[in-house]
């Protein structure tokens, strides 16, 4: 069986922290910034992690 490839895509947004949680960007703060409170811009900054429900299927495709 051929090995499994990893998706490229998923290989840019997350990474894998030492605890083994996943690391991902939020979203919404590439564009139209302008309507956007500053507060809201700038907790959109931080970085967060993938929740529970998600993690298996993200570690698949990394």
């Amino acid at each position: 069986m051929p090995k499994a490839k990893s998706h490229s895509g998923a290989k840019k947004r997350f990474s894998v922290t030492k605890n083994g949680k996943i690391k991902r960007a939020k979203q919404g703060c590439s564009h139209i910034l302008t309507k956007k409170a500053p507060k809201r811009k700038r907790n959109l900054r931080k970085a967060t992690y993938v929740s529970e429900t998600q993690e298996k299927t993200i570690i698949r495709m990394i």
